[in-house]
């Protein structure tokens, strides 16, 4: 592939709020002049891109927009203007327990998953051991999801994205999530999608783990891209910030 694997073009997102606390639409009906919609801006034009290969971090407060960013990349949501262009096959992990069912076991969970990210039944026998034995979950894979703990699905769910040969990853706070020797696997399982010349943006307020994996940093403060550099460059700028500085209102 030639150009950048992901290039994000004056995004901007905004969101309508309604306060009125309608929760029926006959509430809605009676209440509808005395209700107090608001529009949040979450990213007020963005742009920057990433290269083929490379490992970007996106760092920001809480409310600076970095996990609505990663979800308009994971076509969530759509852009209010602007636009995002991904080159390659994207393996999206968001939230922990995304796109599980919490009826379904965690092996019926690896197929649905898996599929949806664009392999074939057949593809996903070929790979379900190896998922199965990245994740270590053992014979809890055939329990429902809704009893696994937050580690379990961070396990199966890192499991699934690394293993479906995709080109480009997006990961939010996932690695923060698990103990030590899986926290070692998920590291050494990214240098090996690096070294095969995969893409990743993550999200993280671990400084320790974007100096560890990232190539360079996004900033995002209060929705604007504040600074983009080195982690070294970047990472002094952003624990700088005081923190009531970065919270959208």
């Amino acid at each position: 592939m030639e150009g950048p694997a992901i290039v994000v073009s004056d995004v901007k997102k905004e969101f309508l709020l309604n306060n009125s606390g309608a929760n029926s639409i006959k509430t809605a009906l009676l209440w509808w002049k005395r209700r107090k919609l608001r529009h949040l801006q979450v990213l007020k034009g963005i742009s920057f891109d990433v290269k083929q290969g490379e490992c970007v971090a996106v760092v920001g407060r809480n409310g600076a927009g970095k996990s609505t960013l990663l979800a308009l990349m994971a076509r969530v949501y759509k852009p209010t203007s602007g636009s995002i262009s991904m080159n390659g096959r994207v393996a999206p992990l968001l939230e922990l327990g995304a796109g599980f069912h919490p009826d379904l076991t965690g092996l019926e969970n690896v197929y649905f998953n898996a599929i949806i990210l664009g392999l074939t039944r057949k593809e996903v026998r070929e790979r379900i051991d190896k998922i199965i034995a990245f994740s270590e979950l053992g014979d809890h894979v055939n329990s429902p999801t809704r009893t696994f703990s937050s580690g379990m699905l961070a396990r199966l769910g890192f499991s699934i994205a690394v293993h479906v040969d995709a080109e480009i990853l997006l990961v939010d706070e996932v690695l923060s999530v698990g103990d030590f020797e899986f926290e070692k696997k998920c590291y050494a399982k990214i240098d090996e999608f690096r070294a095969g010349g995969g893409t990743i943006l993550f999200v993280s307020h671990n400084t320790h783990a974007v100096r560890r994996i990232a190539d360079r940093c996004v900033w995002l403060h209060k929705g604007y891209v504040q600074k983009i550099g080195s982690p070294d460059e970047v990472i002094p700028l952003y624990e700088s910030t005081p923190m009531d500085t970065d919270t959208l209102a």
